[in-house]
């Protein structure tokens, strides 16, 4: 039993994070939440939004706020595997020569892959056991990434030449989509007092890596009832267009439908929602907001979807709408 002290305690820090990036980030109180979520659920985030809205400072204002090791990748087409894992290098000691490993940008707590989608299948394949099992492995051996650890990628939607789309495989990967919105008009006048002034913003550390760690750990420890766990579960099944019980819409625009992975992400985060809330029990209502950043990027839609121009929002949206009316 965790605790009530500590609970409260950790829960405090989290919301003063919150706060702290959103001094500076202007605008994205939203998406700073969604982000949080994901690094309390030790997942990782596909950001996606046109240039200039202030993705890349996001996470680097993230990194700071959390007292962790930062590295960005900018993807290019040309961009190797080693560039991003590391390699062995041939060094001479004492007569002879010996491989020793020089680690890549891979290895830090945060990893922005910025512009994901501009690099080769090759080099985006290179993330893949570092985003799923937390390894890298060159040559005949395994290492491990640092605790905490997780990707932050994003990637333009409206740009396709000179881009590969991410396989299904990979988008699997991250926890949450992230769609990255244009600032309101208030907004961006706020950006602009901070961007083309002398006005800096000093970010204050607030959490530790151990901190991440153990609030995790609480997070993996929450309850959830059988009745929510059965909705969220609902929620996955209703979006594969083979089952009976699946709703119209699902039948008429989705060509695949999510995987067990959209289960355990929809929980996890439903959990630090939950955790983020001051409450320690999952509600309905966590369900509902996890739910489309956790299917957006899992849901593969038809020709009719692209054709009458439903996205995969509006199709979460009806099923969760279907779902309630059976309750």
């Amino acid at each position: 039993m965790i605790d009530e002290k500590t609970l409260q305690e950790m829960i405090g820090k989290v919301r003063r994070c919150e706060e702290e990036i959103g001094r500076g980030i202007i605008g994205q109180r939203a998406i700073i939440r969604q982000v949080l979520l994901a690094i309390l659920s030790d997942g990782n985030v596909l950001l996606e939004g046109v240039p200039g809205l202030g993705k890349t400072e996001l996470v680097k204002a993230i990194s700071r706020v959390l007292s962790t090791s930062f590295s960005r990748i900018q993807f290019t087409p040309d961009l190797m595997p080693a560039d991003v894992t590391g390699t062995n290098l041939i060094i001479k000691e004492e007569g002879h020569n010996v491989f020793q490993f020089e680690p890549g940008p891979i290895f830090a707590n945060i990893v922005l892959a910025d512009e994901i989608n501009r690099a080769t299948p090759k080099t985006q394949s290179a993330l893949l056991e570092a985003m799923q099992e937390k390894t890298v492995t060159v040559g005949k051996r395994t290492y491990e990434m640092p605790k905490p650890f997780m990707v932050l990628a994003t990637q333009n939607p409206i740009e396709n030449e000179g881009t590969y789309p991410l396989p299904e495989a990979q988008l699997d990967r991250f926890l949450f989509k992230l769609l990255v919105e244009f600032p309101t008009k208030e907004e961006l006048k706020e950006i602009m007092d901070i961007t083309v002034t002398n006005k800096k913003v000093e970010w204050n550390s607030v959490m530790t890596g151990e901190d991440i760690m153990e609030i995790r750990s609480m997070v993996k420890d929450m309850p959830i009832s059988d009745a929510v766990m059965d909705y969220a579960l609902s929620l996955v099944v209703a979006t594969h267009p083979e089952r009976a019980e699946s709703p119209d819409i699902t039948k008429s625009y989705v060509q695949t439908g999510a995987s067990p992975r959209a289960a355990q992400a929809i929980v996890k985060t439903a959990k630090a929602r939950a955790f983020m809330e001051g409450r320690y029990n999952v509600a309905f209502e966590d369900i509902k907001f996890v739910a489309y950043p956790a299917l957006r990027h899992r849901l593969a839609l038809n020709f009719e979807a692209i054709s009458d121009g439903v996205t995969a929002d509006k199709v979460i949206e009806e099923i969760l709408a279907a779902l309630d009316n059976i309750g």
